[in-house]
């Protein structure tokens, strides 16, 4: 199977009327989003925090993370992001992936809409 593709409109805010659409590699073994900080900043996306990342090679790595809306086929979520810098991938992960609902498909490595999310039900009583 091959890479999967997402291509997406990303925004500052969801009313935003600027955009940049982007076609990314949907990695699910990534938490979030890595989109190139140009591009972010040229939203006007700003960062919020700071965050460590351990790179496949294993090495600890700081960048800056921020909050951003994804549209997909006309659906619209929010999701974090990371400023990717210069030599980073530009991947959409699975925070953005579940934060619309969307799954890859295994056995055609297509991007659906889920049947249904994963939820925590426990009988309790309050």
């Amino acid at each position: 199977m091959g890479e999967t593709r997402i291509r997406v409109k990303v925004k500052r805010r969801p009313e935003d009327e600027r955009f940049e659409e982007l076609s990314l590699l949907v990695d699910t073994g990534a938490a979030y989003s890595w989109i190139p900080s140009d591009i972010l900043r040229r939203l006007g996306v700003k960062p919020s925090r700071k965050a460590k990342f351990r790179t496949i090679e294993g090495r600890v790595i700081e960048r800056d993370v921020g909050h951003v809306f994804i549209e997909y086929e006309g659906e619209t979520a929010p999701t974090t992001v990371v400023f990717a810098e210069k030599g980073d991938g530009s991947v959409f992960g699975l925070h953005g992936m579940e934060s619309l609902g969307l799954e890859v498909d295994p056995t055609t490595g297509e991007i659906r809409k889920s049947e249904a999310l994963l939820a925590l039900y426990t009988k309790q009583t309050w």
